[in-house]
């Protein structure tokens, strides 16, 4: 909250936590909404000069009414959350796969990865590991079917064709490995044999920024975990060679979660977690999940096929600064400048060449580098697509025909 302005600032959290302590050595227990209210009054009578406190509109209101509004906001949350987590846990497993030992650092290329086999709360390189071939990788996933089809991240499975998996009763089963894509970091695997597993369902709209989140999985390898928070911010793109976009939650999320669902407050899952940015590797509350309309695009093709196919162009692309912007004839930063053209690419076949700003695809306008990168990659290849670009100061139209991204493309 804000110091200025017409409300006061709430207690120091130290203010705060020495009540908690005074009163909890005198043998009184203080629920937190009655601390809350405790201390939002302490400091409006710490004003004895004031005969009033002024309200959000400037309006005198009673310090009752006060202490009212502030409970009423503290107390729109769930007070449990015991219910969903009971409904989805079930429908949440363990992926443990086995992976070459890690001769040097981690396994996995994401960056802030948090499904490295070297950082699973397994072992670590020391002379008991020495002259193994193999370690365990300890990953989660869920269900979204009962027919034995569950979702997990990629990278938790890395070169493994099969996965063992435990249910939340403790049930273990071997898993095939159905389909993976790398790029979006999402995978297919499935058990055969059963048709009654529970599953969850995948959320057909994304969560608002500020929204409950629960997250479940298997941190450490500790099993079925669960732990909430809310969604921080939307369609956050952490890799600038791909189109994906992610969700940042910030409920807690550590090693081992990888590959393990986000619910809703009504049990549908609203993403994927698949890395955390941290200075240490444990949860700083800066998690990040590949959402819901991802897994529905992705999902059905690793299903029917294995993989995911995208368009591709073959450029390298960077962003336009103001300051690029100027330099090159435009009002505003927009659109994506072309850094370098593949040989025998499909840009080059086109006549694309470094330096073209590219505009806009089939008349819509292109806003910056990472919209270019989503709208290329999700078409599909063979399609020609009409590019609009400025090229030393004249605009120029030109039809490409896409091909296919391979996984570990580094261009567009």
């Amino acid at each position: 909250m804000r110091a200025g302005g017409s409300l006061r600032p709430l207690p120091r959290l130290t203010e705060v936590k020495k009540i908690r302590v005074d009163y909890r050595a005198s043998g009184v227990r203080w629920t937190a909404l009655q601390i809350l209210a405790f201390t939002c009054g302490a400091v409006v009578a710490a004003s004895a000069a004031r005969a009033q406190v002024i309200g959000p509109q400037d309006t005198p209101v009673g310090l009752g009414a006060r202490a009212q509004l502030l409970l009423q906001i503290a107390g729109n949350g769930p007070t449990t959350f015991a219910d969903l987590a009971e409904k989805v846990l079930p429908a949440v497993i363990g992926v443990t796969t086995k992976v070459p030992f890690p001769r040097r650092g981690g396994l996995s290329e994401r960056s802030f990865d948090f499904g490295s086999p070297n950082g699973d709360g397994l072992p670590m390189p020391g002379p008991r590991n020495r002259g193994k071939a193999q370690i365990t990788a300890v990953g989660s996933g869920f269900f979204i079917s009962s027919d034995g089809y569950a979702v997990t991240n990629s990278h938790v499975l890395q070169n493994s064709n099969t996965a063992e998996i435990l249910t939340q009763d403790e049930q273990t089963y071997t898993a095939k490995v159905v389909g993976k894509d790398p790029i979006s970091d999402l995978a297919l695997i499935k058990v055969d044999g059963r048709n009654d597993f529970s599953y969850v369902k995948i959320a057909d709209e994304l969560p608002r920024v500020g929204d409950w989140v629960l997250a479940v999985g298997n941190p450490f390898g500790l099993g079925g975990t669960v732990t909430a928070g809310i969604v921080s911010a939307r369609h956050r793109n952490i890799d600038p060679d791909s189109s994906e976009d992610l969700i940042q939650i910030d409920a807690p999320i550590n090693r081992g979660d990888s590959g393990g669902p986000s619910f809703d407050s009504s049990g549908n899952v609203i993403g994927v977690n698949t890395m955390i940015a941290s200075p240490s590797g444990g949860s700083v509350g800066v998690a990040f999940a590949v959402p819901a309309d991802t897994i529905k695009t992705v999902i059905p093709q690793l299903k029917a096929k294995g993989s995911v196919t995208r368009g591709w162009i073959g450029v390298q692309i960077q962003p336009i600064t103001s300051d690029l912007a100027k330099g090159i004839g435009l009002n505003s930063p927009r659109g994506a400048i072309i850094a370098s053209v593949q040989k025998n690419s499909p840009g080059a076949k086109a006549g694309l060449a470094r330096g073209d700003v590219i505009t806009s695809i089939d008349g819509e306008p292109i806003k910056d580098a990472h919209e270019l990168t989503k709208r290329i990659q999700n078409m599909a290849p063979g399609t020609s697509a009409q590019i609009s670009l400025l090229r030393n100061g004249s605009e120029r139209a030109v039809t490409v025909t896409l091909g296919q991204l391979s996984d570990h493309a580094t261009n567009q």
